[in-house]
């Protein structure tokens, strides 16, 4: 069986400078990273049929910026989180809708927010889950941010917070400790070393790490992202366009997901966050396996996100998390499943879950520099979100 998103391809990468405070204007970001994907996958501005985003920058600015005719325009946020809008363009090239569309993520220190803009039914790859009926005392299944009103009601303003509640529970439930945490971020901050456009490159031990200030038991500053400025930008095309592509072109072989199940907090499950439907749904459109999976990108908005991700996608059992970091040694770029090789979120720097298919791209391409793993990678993972919402894609090259 196949699915609509193995007729789409990644054909072009595109990065803006990178920095912090840099007060330059998103837009600027954002054309200065489409032009480089664009330039990337071989194209002109004139090539591009669809454009869609995740936010801030507005299509329809970036369309007057390219100087292009472009059709497909909207935003897609939706079931797959952050990265729907890499699932919408997916499935605009599947229909025939668009040959080549951009999509991009922009963001500035005091800003990266969310749109609510509404989506297209034609943009929107996924459909919500049914509402299920339900028994007597079992939990309704919330939309996204529905419990944000208890959450405030509780003094929790933060994602930091809501997040430590999942973080303390896994804690509860399997042992896991501060220090598990710590070899997250450690590892990172190793990675960022070797990546030029990191925030951070400094060497991190794990006394810096314990000893940074508290943010939200138990999270401390270095369990958190480093804000940034900066855009991101991907060419999705027709698998049809790869054997004109300049680089090699990056398949796409399964997307999964998750939008509202159980909200923040309300989940029968808990603290599983919706990255667990959003997983099984990728694995199921796949005869892949986790096994198969070279490299891994997952999304480290705070340190326990990533170890929920481990778990969610198969990599160890529920609870295993916290033992299969320790030491950093088979999350290692050299280890048994390379994690977060470009520095992830926790020291590159928050670009929500795009910086992280960028760098599973340069993975597969064989382009990432320094810190290109020895054994160029075939399979690779990309998974961004947390809480209710989450998605997931499988690459190969």
């Amino acid at each position: 069986m196949s699915f609509f998103e193995q007729d789409g391809i990644i054909s072009g990468l595109g990065i803006s400078q990178i920095g912090r405070r840099t007060a330059i204007p998103g837009l600027d970001l954002t054309l200065e990273a489409a032009r480089a994907a664009i330039q990337d996958a071989g194209l002109t501005p004139a090539d591009i049929d669809g454009i869609i985003t995740f936010g801030d920058t507005h299509p329809t600015d970036v369309v007057a910026g390219l100087g292009n005719q472009a059709t497909e325009v909207g935003f897609g946020f939706a079931t797959g989180g952050v990265i729907t809008p890499v699932m919408s363009a997916l499935l605009a090239v599947s229909e025939r809708r668009a040959r080549h569309v951009l999509v991009y993520r922009t963001v500035a220190m005091l800003g990266g927010v969310m749109t609510d803009q509404p989506v297209s039914p034609m943009l929107n790859p996924l459909s919500d889950p049914p509402v299920e009926p339900r028994t007597p005392g079992q939990r309704r299944k919330l939309k996204p941010f529905e419990d944000l009103d208890e959450l405030m009601a509780a003094h929790a303003y933060s994602a930091a917070n809501w997040l430590a509640l999942h973080c303390r529970r896994h804690m509860e439930l399997y042992g896991t400790t501060k220090e598990q945490l710590g070899w997250l971020a450690i590892n990172s901050r190793r990675n960022a070393s070797l990546n030029p456009l990191a925030a951070f490159r400094d060497p991190m031990t794990m006394d810096d790490y314990l000893g940074s200030r508290p943010v939200s038991s138990p999270f401390g500053l270095f369990d958190c992202d480093v804000p940034i400025d900066g855009s991101i930008a991907l060419i999705v095309s027709h698998a049809d366009y790869a054997p004109d592509c300049p680089n090699p072109a990056v398949r796409v072989e399964a997307i999964g997901g998750a939008y509202g199940s159980g909200g923040w907090f309300h989940r029968d499950d808990f603290p599983k966050m919706a990255s667990v439907e959003a997983a099984a749904e990728m694995w199921s459109r796949t005869d892949l396996k986790p096994t198969d999976v070279d490299v891994a990108e997952l999304y480290d908005g705070f340190t326990f996100l990533t170890l929920a991700w481990l778990e969610a996608l198969g990599f160890c059992a529920d609870g295993e998390a916290g033992p299969f970091v320790e030491g950093a040694t088979r999350i290692a770029l050299d280890g048994e499943l390379p994690l977060n090789t470009y520095g992830g979120q926790l020291s590159a720097g928050r670009l929500h879950g795009y910086w992280l298919l960028h760098e599973a791209c340069l993975q597969l391409r064989g382009q990432a520099g320094d810190r290109q793993l020895v054994r160029r990678p075939e399979v690779a993972v990309a998974a961004a979100g947390g809480g209710p919402i989450a998605g997931s894609m499988l690459l190969t090259c």
